[in-house]
Order: C-alpha cells, then sequence, then structure tokens
C-alpha cells in the first residue's frame, strides 16, 4: 500500500513527537546508583565522603552510613571523577565510566593516612556485616611502621589491651595475654589470615609445644596492612579455637617499593617489597632477613627469613587472590629460670636451649560476581609445618619436635535479598569448609644428661601420628529490623575426627568422631537522630565454639599413661560465651565498655611439656570488664586507653590433696591475667619535626599455683609487669633516611609460671655454674624407663620466668624508593 506525502509527514511528525517525548522522560529520571566503601581491610566503613564529579558543575556528595553503603542521583550516566575521603585513611580518586548497565560500584581505601603511624578503629556496634558481624577492633598501619625494635620478633602489630610476651626475644611465637585467658600459646585464641574474603587458618592444633600454637612471626609486618581481633569469636567462619578470642591479620592490596635497613648494637633487619609502577597490577612481594642477639647475657644468634607474597587478578566478574609465605628461623634463648636468679644463672639453666621452625603456606581465592545480588566464592589452602624446639625448664632438658601437612578448603555464597519493606534489608551466606591437620612424629623426648656441651642420647616419653579433620557446613543470615536495630544468626556444626596413633602405647591409641553445635547471634541498637540519640549503640552477642585438646592425652577410658596419669573424658573442650558492648562517641571521643562471660567445659585439660603428664583442669568460667576510651586529633595523631578486670575460675571436683578441705570447689584459674591495662598515644606534629609513639602496658596480678606440699603449702604468686616503649622518628631527606630512638623501661618477668626443680645434693632447687638440674629416667610414678618427673622424688616447685630488660638505643633506616 502507498501512503501519501501528506501522510508521511503526519507519521513523520508523529514519530518525532515520540521520541522527543521519550527523550524528555529519560532526562528528567535521574539515574540512581548505590555502592559500598571498604577499608583496607576490606571491611564497610562508616562516614566515608564521596564526591562524584564530571568538572563542569558542581559535584555531587554522599556519606555512607554504618554499614558502609551509600546512594545517589547523578545527572546524566557518563565519565565521573570519583573521590573518596574517611578519617585516618589516605583519599583515593578514581576515573569511572557509568552506564544503566553498571553494577553497584566498590571503593576501597588502599592505606592509612601518612600523617598517621597507626589508626586504631573500632568497629561500629550497629555495624553488623555478614563476614564480621561482631564489634570487633581493626589496627591498621601505614608501610613504613613507626615502631621500636622492627626486626626483633614478636606480634607485628600491636593490638592495643591485648598484651603479649616472648620468650627472650628467640623465634618462639609471642603469647597473647587476653582478660582473664591462660597466655599458653595461644590455646583459646584463633588466629587466620585474611585472603581476599577467605580465612585461611593459622593455629596448629596440638602441636607438639603444647595444646595449639599461633606464630605471627611468619608475617613481613611490612606486607600487612593491619589486624582486627573480634572478642566474641561470634562468626560462622571461625571454627576451631575461636573460644573467646579471634585475631585475623590482613595482608596489603597494594604497596610502594622498598628497601629498609634497620639496625643497632643487638640486631640489624633488612626488608624490601617490590611491586609494578602501574597500580593497576595488584601484585607485590616482601621479604626480610633477621640478625639478632636478644637482651639477655646468653646471646641468641637468632636468624631469621621470611617472603611475603600476593597477587589479585581481575578477570571478567571474579577477583582472584593469591598469597604464600615462606619463613625459617633459628635461634639460641634463654628459658624459665628461678625468679630472682636470671643473672646469677646467667639467664638460663642451661644453655643447649633452642628452637628452629620453617613453614611454607600458599592459599587461593576466587570470589566471582554473577550478577549485583550474588557472590559466590571458592577458597583453599595448603601448608607445612616442622618444630624442633630444646628446652630445660628445671627437670631436664628436653627435644620437642612435629612435622605436619595442613589443608584446607572452602566453598560460599552470599545473596542479598529485595528488600521487601523500606529498611528491611537482608543478606545471607551459606557455604562448607573442609580441614585437615597431619601431624607426624609429634614427639616429647628426655635427655637425661647434666653435661651443658653435648646432647647425647635420649630417652622418648610421649610419640605419636595425629590426624584431625574438620568437615562443616554453615549458614548465616544478617538483616535490618528498620533504622535502628540490625540482627545476625548463624549456625555452624563442626564434624570432627580426632585420630591418635600412640607409637609407644597401642592401647592409648584412638579415633573419635564428634559434632560440635556453633549457634552464633548478634543483635545491634543504635539511637540515630531522634529523641534517643543521647543513648549509646548497643550490641549483644552469644555464641558457642569448641577448641581441640592436646591428642597426646589418654582419653576413653583407656589404659594410664606411661606416668600413670588417670585419662580425660575427651580430647575437645566446649565454651559457651555471652557479651555486651556499650559505645558512645562524641567530640571525636569515643567511649566502649564490654562485659562478657565465657564457661568451658568438663573436658578442659592440658600436657605437662616437661614430662607429658595430662591434667584434668575442669570446667571453668570467665568474666570480665573491659572500659576503652580512644581520642583521634585532627592530622595530630591520637590517645588511647584500655582497661580490664576479670575473673577467672575452674572446678576441681577430684580434690584429692591433703591442702583443700573439700573435694570440689572453685579455684582461681592459674596464669590468667586479673588486670590489664594499655596506653598508647601517638603524636605527629612535635617540634623539629618528631613523630612520637609511646605506650605503656601493665598485666597484674595472677596466681601461679595453689598452695600444695611440693611448694611449702604457700599459695604462689606473679609479679605484676609492667613495660613502657617509648620511639621518637625524625625523616630526612623526602622520607629517604628515618633517624629514631627507642626505648623500653621494663620491670618483672615474662612467661611467668610454675616449674618443679630438680633436687640438688647442697638442697637448694638450682645451683650456680655449670650444675644443670635434671630427673634420672624412671623417677616418676609409673617407675618406667620413659617417665621422669622431679615431684615424685621430692622436688621443689618454684616460680620461673624469663628476667625482662629495659634498654635505650637507636636506628638508622634508608628507604631506596624506586620512581616510575
Amino acid at each position: 500500500m502507498k501512503m501519501s506525502s501528506a501522510n508521511l509527514g503526519i507519521a513523520a511528525l508523529l514519530i518525532g513527537a515520540c521520541t522527543a517525548i521519550s527523550s524528555s522522560q529519560a532526562q528528567t529520571i535521574q539515574p540512581h546508583l548505590s555502592g559500598t566503601v571498604l577499608d583496607p581491610s576490606g571491611l564497610p566503613l562508616a562516614q566515608a565522603h564521596i564526591e562524584f564529579d564530571t568538572g563542569t558543575g558542581q559535584p555531587i556528595a554522599s556519606t555512607t552510613g554504618s554499614g558502609g553503603a551509600f546512594e545517589t542521583s547523578l545527572p546524566a550516566w557518563g565519565a565521573y571523577i570519583v573521590r573518596a575521603e574517611a578519617a585516618g585513611f589516605a583519599p583515593i580518586k578514581h576515573a569511572i565510566q557509568l552506564n544503566a548497565e553498571s553494577e553497584d560500584l566498590t571503593l576501597r581505601f588502599e592505606k592509612v593516612s601518612a600523617a598517621t603511624e597507626e589508626v586504631v578503629v573500632n568497629g561500629d556496634v550497629s555495624g553488623i556485616a555478614i563476614e564480621a558481624p561482631d564489634p570487633s577492633q581493626k589496627v591498621l598501619v601505614r608501610e613504613q611502621l613507626l615502631d621500636a625494635n622492627p626486626g626483633r620478633p614478636g606480634a607485628p602489630i600491636s593490638i592495643p589491651g591485648l598484651p603479649i610476651e616472648t620468650a627472650a626475644g628467640g623465634i618462639k611465637a609471642p603469647q597473647y595475654f587476653a582478660p582473664g585467658v591462660m597466655a599458653d600459646h595461644g590455646e583459646p585464641i584463633a588466629q587466620y589470615i585474611a585472603v581476599g574474603g577467605y580465612l585461611a587458618t593459622n593455629n596448629l592444633s596440638a602441636n607438639a609445644h603444647g595444646n595449639g600454637y599461633s606464630d605471627p612471626n611468619i608475617y613481613v609486618s611490612g606486607a600487612l596492612t593491619g589486624v582486627t581481633t573480634d572478642g566474641g569469636a561470634f562468626n560462622v567462619l571461625e571454627g576451631n579455637h575461636a573460644l573467646n578470642l579471634a585475631a585475623t591479620y590482613m595482608p596489603r592490596q597494594q604497596i610502594t617499593n622498598f628497601v629498609t635497613i634497620t639496625g643497632d648494637d643487638r640486631d640489624i633487619d633488612m626488608t624490601a617489597g617490590f611491586a609494578p609502577m602501574n597500580p593497576a597490577k595488584r601484585e607485590w612481594v616482601a621479604m626480610e632477613a633477621n640478625y639478632g642477639n636478644g637482651l639477655l647475657q646468653d646471646m641468641e644468634h637468632r636468624q631469621m627469613y621470611k617472603v611475603n607474597a600476593q597477587r589479585v587478578f581481575d578477570v571478567g566478574r571474579h577477583e582472584i587472590t593469591l598469597f604464600g609465605i615462606a619463613y625459617y628461623g633459628a635461634s639460641h634463648e634463654g628459658n624459665l629460670v628461678p625468679i630472682g636468679y636470671g643473672q646469677d644463672l646467667g639467664d638460663t639453666l642451661d644453655p643447649r636451649q633452642m628452637d628452629q621452625t620453617h613453614t611454607a603456606l600458599m592459599a587461593a581465592d576466587d570470589r566471582w560476581k554473577p550478577g549485583t545480588k550474588d557472590e559466590l566464592a571458592f577458597s583453599g589452602f595448603a601448608r607445612t609445618y616442622n618444630l624442633a624446639l630444646f628446652s630445660n625448664f628445671g627437670e631436664g632438658l628436653i627435644r620437642q619436635s612435629e612435622f605436619r601437612t595442613v589443608e584446607g578448603a572452602q566453598a560460599r555464597e552470599t545473596h542479598t535479598f529485595t528488600a521487601f519493606l523500606k529498611g528491611m534489608g537482608l543478606q545471607g551466606m551459606a557455604g562448607l569448609d573442609y580441614h585437615e591437620d597431619d601431624i607426624h612424629n609429634d614427639d616429647l623426648d628426655h635427655y637425661p644428661l647434666v653435661n651443658p656441651k653435648i646432647y647425647g642420647s635420649f630417652v622418648k616419653v610421649l610419640s605419636s601420628d595425629i590426624a584431625i579433620r574438620d568437615l562443616t557446613p554453615y549458614a548465616a543470615l544478617r538483616g535490618d529490623l528498620g533504622k535502628h536495630v540490625r540482627f545476625y544468626a548463624g549456625f555452624r556444626p563442626d564434624t570432627i575426627e580426632l585420630k591418635s596413633n600412640n607409637k609407644m602405647v597401642s592401647a592409648d591409641s584412638f579415633d573419635i568422631w564428634s559434632t560440635f553445635l556453633a549457634p552464633k547471634a548478634t543483635l545491634a541498637w543504635t539511637p540515630g537522630t531522634g529523641s534517643a540519640r543521647w543513648l549509646p549503640s548497643a550490641s549483644f552477642s552469644l555464641g558457642q565454639a569448641f577448641f581441640t585438646q592436646d591428642p597426646r592425652i589418654s582419653v576413653q577410658g583407656s589404659i594410664a599413661g606411661p606416668t600413670g596419669a588417670a585419662a580425660l573424658p575427651s580430647p575437645f573442650e566446649r565454651s559457651h560465651s555471652m557479651q555486651l558492648v556499650l559505645e558512645k562517641e562524641f567530640s571525636a571521643t569515643d567511649v566502649r565498655v564490654t562485659v562478657a562471660r565465657t564457661t568451658t567445659t568438663e573436658t578442659l585439660g592440658k600436657i605437662d611439656p616437661d614430662n607429658g603428664t595430662p591434667f584434668d583442669l575442669g570446667p571453668g568460667r570467665l568474666s570480665f570488664l573491659t572500659a576503652d576510651v580512644s581520642h583521634q586529633f585532627s592530622g595530630y595523631g591520637s590517645v588511647q586507653a584500655v582497661f580490664s578486670k576479670a575473673n577467672a575460675e575452674v572446678l576441681n571436683e577430684f580434690g584429692s590433696d591433703p591442702g583443700w578441705s573439700v573435694n570440689s570447689r572453685w579455684n582461681p584459674t592459674v596464669e590468667c591475667p586479673r588486670t590489664i591495662f594499655d596506653g598508647l598515644v601517638t603524636l605527629d606534629k612535635l617540634p623539629l619535626g618528631l613523630h612520637m609513639r609511646g605506650e605503656y602496658e601493665y598485666v597484674g596480678h595472677k596466681i601461679l599455683d595453689a598452695a600444695n606440699g611440693q611448694n611449702g603449702w604457700k599459695q604462689l604468686e606473679a609479679i605484676p609487669v609492667g613495660e613502657t616503649r617509648l620511639a621518637l622518628v625524625r625523616t630526612f631527606l623526602d622520607g629517604r633516611l628515618e633517624m629514631g630512638a627507642d626505648g623500653m623501661l621494663a620491670r618483672g618477668y615474662t612467661g611467668q609460671t610454675t616449674e618443679t626443680i630438680a633436687p640438688l645434693a647442697s638442697g637448694a632447687p638450682w645451683q650456680v655454674g655449670d650444675g644443670i638440674p635434671y630427673c634420672p629416667i624412671g623417677s616418676g610414678p609409673s617407675g618406667a624407663q620413659n617417665d621422669f618427673d622431679c615431684g615424685s622424688v621430692s622436688g621443689v616447685e618454684w616460680p620461673v620466668g624469663i628476667r625482662m630488660v629495659s634498654f635505650v638505643g637507636g636506628s638508622i633506616s634508608w628507604h631506596f624508593r624506586l620512581e616510575k
């Protein structure tokens, strides 16, 4: 059919009109964009300021809420320069192209502001995230740490309120002090490495050194962006050992090229980091070599070598993170000596004491976003670990050794549900987690020879091959109940196998399967800006967790072990925890109060590292109150004070010691700190261009052991420990040269505990000179060759520790910058 020219004209007019109307409507509907801002650790960041700028008009601004999310309306799709700023972090700026197909925008700060050495971020109690649901403390640091003695071993980042102690500065892993928790090799403290969104475990269950082991010495300090501590450990991503504290170390996304040499009259340390000049390539390698002699009279001849490396690939909708560690350390070290006699003994009972360890780890995480509301992840890691430790705690030289392989894998999905009502957001996560430790030759050997110049033959006390396997599905929901209430609910049923092949007493071998239900929940409330704005925010959490005991303990009613000790009912321990956190911020000052309570089951036990004797400690209960006050001085620094008061007790239901008047009573848990105080100040704008960092840590009264026949019926108590650390740093030549002075004023003994010292002919529990205490073979209660115990031959129980040393030193660091 043909159309007349008139009809064609009319049709053209109608099409043009419709096009104009459609175009007009499209222009009147503003594009809407939502997104999230993350801190360097990958967690949501509140109160971040975002600006979108086309360069032709007034920038469009937005601010993130407590969950790190923001929303804004744009004038049109197209090219923008987006900037983000937040207190304590270096600003970020990106050029982006936005259109109707654009997904939610994610912005991530990469580093702490150069004006601050360290920023402590207490997680907003109302800011519940699906991957980090409980109020936490994040300590984030810049690449060049303003810290005293960076080459010495220990925690790579100081965590306010969680003091650590090390064995005279050797490569032995530091032990954290949490309120009311025994500082024995991090037993109740779970440690993780954040690889993308995956928590690769750094706990070594059932270690030859004790019940468990977590070693932060493996990290290059300059390769870490910070550490997050979760005081409640209420997270389905956290498994074994997460009884009442979990610490997650976070590698950097990016680093700048540097070489740093630091030294003083005791230590020399070199670190180096290399990365591509193109910041879009998120890959780097960091290395460290260290040699030192420590602070005690006997030189350590310590050496440590570390490599940390990470690479992040962006492949379509996949973000693939690879992270690796290689570590070797060896050292002679001082050890526990009778308190008050450290200098007389040359700071060590036995000059043969030393330790050696090495590890290699590779972890991978693939985060895949198939759509705007879903994220899938597939993760895994593999690790090898070796330990050989020679120690003398007063009963003779012993050797603890093992080699293990560790593997883990995880698959998880996170889904954001469409809000069915305004302000009713809902997010869910589900996954499957597998973990396996294969421990070969988990041995304890006794050297009965007194001659300090040789090792000689040894007698095997304990020897086992162990496998620990854990298969766990888990699920969690995080939601908003209006503007003021948020919740988290998770469930983790761990099905775990613990198989112990006792190579000395086959009857003590066992293979146990058990399932532990770990429900976790957090409910948070914030007052908002209404009439209740003067009230504090509040968060209440509760949950259950479990902990693997040392599997060398005889269990399930098997025959008595070589030392004649009774069997324990189970190789596992369970805990129930609850926590209330109140927080209020005003005038750049944050005040937080935490009240918590944890109870443990009757299966709590441990092995004496000297002679392999297992102890049934019985059920326990812990309660503590912590007050934390911090203030940020804009551009000038910060100050923080943490005070914790705890009460920790165990129920001894079988009190056979004649010194006890009843058979069941609550007794103070030994070696648990009742009081912890930490004061931290950082000042960045002092005269003469100086930067200062000072910290005071105090660990108060501790009971080491109740009155008994071996200690003369006197309750043994620890000496309170105080450390004051100070560092002053001045940079020159545009930051290339850094000169500093540092020092520590210390009093007391670190690692305080009690040991049964071998008796000598003189009648004293030790002697000065070449006399090395030891217990002869067969002196234990069973009389077997591999049983030795000074207690059975009238040994003397005595408080022991490692003498703390005050010092003043200096350092010179040179940063070899590789410019573009």
